[in-house]
């Protein structure tokens, strides 16, 4: 029933559970293996698990663009089981966009022009010391000299594997030219696709509270943390499940 919700709905909310960490990767290894994040490992005592936090003060935060998790690799992750553990009392919502009704939203002209089109993938822009995001931020990424750049080219509009309906996959965290253009040459039309696929009315808002779960489905949904938490923590706890290659 949670899968085929999934499926349909992009994201899956729960409310008042009590769940530890081992409860908590036992729910989401019922969905498929879970994926460790490479520019997270290191950072924590757990690969699996990754301490999303914003404390008090702190000048930026993780989540901050409209994106997908982890499109650079080849295999992007299916999903993520995020737990809420302390929650403001205002602010620090998360938005969900559905990527489906984007595509259908386009015009058939739209539609043939990126049929054939596919996209380069980078966290250049999102870990490693080139970022310097970890000063002002309590979520710490890889900047370590060992880091290296994780590219990956995946189609435009993909298909999703359970569902078979066609869907948008660009995202402005990532993705940052078409396959064989520039960036100069790609940013029109990208940044068209990445603006329309956040349009209002493909978006939900999630209000967070204590024992909060949202499970999305990382293939057919973008997200985005929304700052305004003010001057109060927040802190959930994320797993991810590992996906196939987008075709």
């Amino acid at each position: 029933e949670i899968r085929d919700a999934l499926n349909e709905h992009c994201v899956v909310f729960f409310r008042d559970q009590e769940l530890n960490v081992e409860r908590h990767k036992a729910f989401a290894r019922r969905f498929g293996e879970l994926f460790v994040h490479p520019n997270f490992r290191g950072m924590g005592d757990d690969p699996e698990i990754v301490m999303v936090r914003r404390e008090p003060g702190d000048a930026g935060y993780v989540g901050e663009d409209w994106h997908a998790d982890t499109t650079m690799v080849a295999e992007p992750p299916m999903g993520a089981i995020l737990y809420g553990i302390d929650i403001p009392p205002y602010g620090g919502d998360t938005m969900f966009a559905n990527q489906y009704l984007a595509y259908e939203a386009l015009s058939d002209g739209m539609k043939r022009m990126l049929a054939d089109l596919r996209a380069v993938h980078t966290d250049i822009k999102v870990a490693g010391p080139q970022a310097n995001l970890n000063k002002g931020r309590s979520t710490k990424v890889r900047e370590d000299a060992a880091w290296r750049e994780t590219q990956s080219v995946h189609p435009v509009v993909r298909r999703h594997p359970e569902t078979g309906r066609k869907l948008l996959f660009v995202n402005k965290s990532y993705t940052v030219r078409f396959d064989g253009m520039t960036e100069a040459e790609s940013r029109p039309l990208l940044e068209f696709l990445f603006d329309h696929g956040n349009r209002p009315e493909f978006t939900f808002r999630w209000r967070w509270q204590k024992g909060s779960i949202a499970f999305w489905d990382n293939r057919s949904a973008k997200h985005i943390a929304l700052g305004d938490t003010g001057p109060f923590r927040r802190l959930l706890r994320r797993i991810q499940i590992s996906g196939d290659r987008p075709v």
